[in-house]
Order: structure tokens, then sequence, then C-alpha cells
């Protein structure tokens, strides 16, 4: 993988986090730099951590489906994008009500959490891959820092009608490089 792709899966998956982040940014009439870094730090720390967590796990089970490899970096990445596109459809915007208690620890985690699960899917096929997964890291974090600040700001000032299209780009973008590691695979691989 490029680190051009590298960068354009790191912003995909902080769609999600830029989502949430609009909402946080409903929340509070005009946010303090604290409420706008708080999700950056959070949503930025976990989108790091679970692609490590999940590359070290793939680490384990490459050797046991490297000619699958294609295949299940397709399946993940698709249904991860399918749930994104999904949900930008099934959500509805500006129907969401937050307080400031949102940029408390415990929503703040939780958040994080719900956020990066799908970064864990791709961590695995980061392994499958040999990525540089300390080069990921540290685009995939700040990345997600820096977009989830954004959603805060844009979240504020232009309310939830971005929050849907967000989320559908981000999850089309994941399902074309789905497509395009498994045409890439058929091609080089004959």
């Amino acid at each position: 993988m490029s680190l051009l792709e590298i960068v354009i899966i790191a912003v995909c998956l902080a769609m999600d986090a830029f989502a949430v982040s609009i909402t946080l940014g409903l929340s509070v009439k005009k946010p303090k730099l604290t409420e706008i870094m708080i999700p950056g730090l959070y949503f930025g720390f976990f989108q790091s951590l679970m692609p490590a967590v999940g590359y070290f796990a793939g680490v384990f089970f490459v050797s046991k489906f490297e000619d699958l490899d294609h295949w299940i970096a397709f399946a993940l990445l698709g249904c991860i994008g399918g749930n994104m596109i999904r949900d930008s459809f099934s959500k509805k915007d500006g129907k969401e009500k937050h307080d400031k208690s949102s940029f408390g620890c415990i929503k703040m985690l939780i958040l994080a959490v719900a956020t990066s699960i799908d970064a864990l899917a791709v961590g695995t096929t980061f392994a499958f891959f040999k990525v540089n997964i300390y080069m990921a890291i540290a685009i995939t974090g700040p990345v997600t820092f820096f977009i989830a600040m954004g959603g805060v700001i844009i979240g504020n000032i232009f309310g939830t009608r971005f929050k849907s299209k967000a989320e559908f780009t981000g999850g089309a973008v994941l399902i074309i490089i789905g497509i395009k590691i498994v045409i890439e695979h058929m091609v080089f691989s004959n």
C-alpha cells in the first residue's frame, strides 16, 4: 500500500469521528479551544490504537490466510464502507441533541471506541499487505485529530447538514479501495 493510500484510508476512517464531532459542535454556542480539541485527542488516539491492535492480531494470522488476503481486505473494507453508507442514510440529521456533558470523559471514551472499531478491522488489512504500521499510526492519529477538530468547528457553524454526506463519502472511498486491492491482486498475480 502506498503512502497516499494510507492517507486516504486515514481520512476515510476519520469520517465517523468527523460526523460525531459535528454533532458535538452543535452542543455549545461558542466552543472553547478545549472543547474543540477534546474530540480530536480522543478520536485521534483511538484511531491510532485500533489499527495497531488489528495489525498485530493480523500478523499472527497472516501466514494462514496469504492466498485470501486480498479477498479479506475487500470484505473488511466493503463491510465497513457499506455500514458507513447505510448509516449515512439511516441517521436523521438535526434530530440529535447534545449538551455540554457530551465532552465528558466517559462519553468521549465511548464515542472514541465506537468510532474506531472499523479502524481495528483496517489494521488487520495492514498486516496482510505488510504496511509499515508505525507510519500508518503516525498518519492516522494526527489526520483524525485535525478532522475531528474541524468537525466540531463545522458543526458549530453549519449544523448537521454535512454529516451524512461525509459518512457516505468515507464509506464509498473505502469500498473503492477494497475493489482496487482485488483488481491489483488479480492483475499482478497472473
